[in-house]
């Protein structure tokens, strides 16, 4: 497999499931700047989205969106319990997060990166990204990751989104059960070595 990344970006997600699958993978790094590949490769002859994540199966079949990718890599390694069964109210949890987390979360905090957006609606952003984070340190509660005490793809995507917080002018220190979170997601070996493979680490 082959997935298509950009340092920092929503692919870290995937990556970092990728590491805890112990599944074998090529990471590719896609520019989103240049939307070009190291070799010249114009990025959109690959995904015509133009963004990251991309996985690339062996078979040459290619899945986008970062929320479908890592639920696809948790059903490879079942034994790994990285999702819930399909079909169980567990899976539908986790499907509820992911897709919180894709809509509340990461379209606002990721927005805010955009250098044209006007400083106004950026204010919008932060004060409504805050309110979101709140709740979900309320959910955290008592608990070691969303879906209670055991890692699920989940967490990867909200550790990544998250992260972002710093670059954008959303303070989270007064989260504390968000910032517990956050520091036992990054000392999972897992999180380490797709954060060096980017570039994020030393």
């Amino acid at each position: 497999m082959k997935l298509y990344f950009s340092p920092g970006a929503c692919s870290l997600s995937p990556h970092i499931v990728l590491h805890e699958s112990g599944l074998a993978f090529e990471p590719v790094l896609a520019s989103t700047k240049t939307h070009a590949l190291a070799d010249g490769t114009d990025y959109y002859t690959i995904n015509p989205k133009g963004y990251v994540p991309l996985l690339e199966l062996d078979n040459g079949e290619r899945l986008s969106e970062g929320p479908a990718i890592v639920q696809y890599i948790a059903d490879q390694v079942p034994a790994k319990n990285l999702a819930p069964a399909n079909g169980t109210m567990a899976r539908y949890r986790l499907q509820e997060w992911l897709n919180f987390i894709a809509s509340e979360l990461h379209k606002g905090i990721g927005g805010l990166f955009n250098p044209a957006m006007p400083e106004e609606a950026k204010a919008l952003m932060r004060t409504r990204g805050l309110a979101r984070l709140k709740w979900v340190d309320e959910q955290l509660e008592g608990r070691q990751y969303l879906m209670g005490d055991v890692f699920s793809v989940a967490d990867a995507y909200l550790f990544t989104v998250t992260n972002w917080t710093q670059y954008v002018g959303i303070d989270i220190s007064g989260l504390k059960n968000l910032g517990a979170f956050q520091a036992r997601m990054a000392a999972r070996p897992a999180v380490q070595a797709a954060m060096k493979a980017e570039g994020l680490l030393k």
